[in-house]
């Protein structure tokens, strides 16, 4: 019996991803034929739709907040933005579009990379490489999870929607920008930041200023922040002759991050300034910035573990802002 457990034990180690998360959702409640579609979409990882959703929350929350009038009684507003308005709906529908489009972003990006993946020692035990998912099927599977982010997208109105399908565009590039230029952390930019676009839409149902100003600002974010993320793979991307900004800044990383930092809460300033907002978005911007100066300060880009720490901590990041613009949407209502 205890061999048999040994066994059982090495066989469902065999059957998870080098750098997938032990004992996440995924590994207790999906039966295993199920991983290796969960492991395509990076269901165990919560941080990469978490990233891609809080552009689409900031943006939606900020142009709710900009069209309310202040008023006093704030349990009053806060039980009216909470439970009356359309902004709770929106947010839980950016929830599980982000949730969604993340798989399939990254179910795509395995279908691209495959040839790297096979390489990389942190990647090549991954679904496709490995040979427990057919290129056939990670097929079907991203077929399924783009219709699953249409049928949410169309519960917005059409310039949104348009706003929306226009992203598919982003996504598709992305994964061949490593193969061409040192900047694909930008490329990941357009596509991770697009929710800024999508969320303004979604409440104005026009584009505006402020929102493409939201949106170069998260960009530059990003861009910081994957490129915390890239320090992991820098030995192995220059094995294989992957591009990445990781390897471009070097030694100078810490510096290029700090000016992307800067520049992405420059712009972000200017978004709330332009909207109007009141200072529970300001403090909530100050107390990012204090967030970003830690990370910056405590980084050390040849230390692996310490850079995907780093390049967690930016859901924090993502949390601060919005508590600043929800509380200043409430203040407004």
């Amino acid at each position: 019996m205890v061999g048999g457990r040994q066994t059982d034990a090495m066989n469902d180690t065999d059957k998870m991803v080098a750098d997938a998360l032990r004992g996440s959702w995924v590994h207790r409640l999906l039966p295993q034929s199920l991983w290796p579609y969960a492991q395509l979409a990076r269901w165990e990882r919560p941080i990469g739709w978490k990233l891609l959703m809080w552009p689409c929350w900031w943006a939606a929350t900020m142009a709710f907040a900009m069209q309310g009038m202040p008023h006093g009684n704030l349990l009053e507003n806060f039980r009216y933005v909470a439970g009356e308005t359309i902004l709770p709906f929106y947010l839980a529908l950016f929830f599980l579009g982000a949730f969604v489009m993340r798989g399939a972003g990254c179910t795509y990006n395995d279908l691209v990379d495959e040839d790297i993946d096979a390489k990389v020692a942190r990647t090549r035990s991954r679904p496709l490489p490995s040979g427990r998912v057919t290129k056939k099927q990670a097929i079907v599977f991203l077929v399924l999870q783009l219709l699953a982010g249409l049928v949410i997208l169309l519960q917005f109105n059409w310039t949104t929607v348009v706003t929306g399908l226009i992203s598919v565009v982003t996504i598709l590039v992305y994964p061949f920008m490593k193969r061409i230029t040192w900047w694909p952390q930008l490329f990941l930019g357009f596509a991770f930041s697009w929710g800024a676009l999508v969320g303004w839409t979604a409440i104005m149902d026009a584009m505006n200023w402020p929102a493409i100003i939201l949106y170069t600002g998260c960009i530059c974010w990003v861009i910081a922040y994957d490129t915390m993320y890239a320090c992991q793979d820098i030995e192995d991307d220059a094995l294989v002759g992957v591009k990445s900004t990781a390897r471009l800044f070097a030694e100078n990383t810490k510096l290029a991050v700090s000016a992307l930092y800067a520049a992405a809460l420059g712009l972000f300033a200017l978004a709330f300034w332009l909207t109007a907002m009141p200072w529970p978005a300001w403090l909530g911007l100050a107390g990012g910035a204090t967030h970003m100066i830690w990370q910056i300060r405590t980084l050390d880009i040849h230390d692996p573990a310490n850079c995907l720490v780093r390049f967690k901590s930016n859901s924090g990041f993502g949390w601060i802002i919005f508590a600043g613009l929800f509380v200043s949407a409430v203040l407004h209502f």
